[in-house]
């Protein structure tokens, strides 16, 4: 399955939904727009993954890679999912307390 990203601004953040699976051959893609968003100045970040079909370690390593890039030139990325099968695989790993896990994107922009 492809990735397929949708990118917009609400509130001062820089949001990206992310739909389809983030894995091996498709974290590279998520990586290149997040390096892009990030270099033209959209230092805050929220991933919207309530999209996603299967993450696996590489998607990890990019969500990572993107939250010590925003937070590199000043800013925070935060993490919109409501699923399970997702929000599980960063409990698992302890990422849970390195990035904020949202349940709603109108969280994630809230109060910032």
């Amino acid at each position: 399955m492809q990735l397929r990203t949708e990118v917009s601004e609400i509130a001062g953040w820089t949001v990206v939904n992310v739909y389809g699976e983030l894995d091996v051959a498709t974290a590279p893609q998520l990586r290149e727009l997040l390096i892009d968003l990030v270099g033209d100045g959209a230092n805050r970040l929220v991933l919207d993954l309530d999209g996603v079909d299967f993450l696996d370690s590489t998607g990890l390593g990019t969500i990572i890679g993107a939250l010590k890039r925003a937070r590199t030139h000043g800013g925070e990325l935060r993490l919109v999912c409501a699923q399970s099968r997702i929000t599980r695989l960063f409990e698992i790993t302890g990422l849970d307390k390195a990035v904020p896990l949202l349940p709603t994107l109108d969280a994630a922009v809230a109060g910032g």
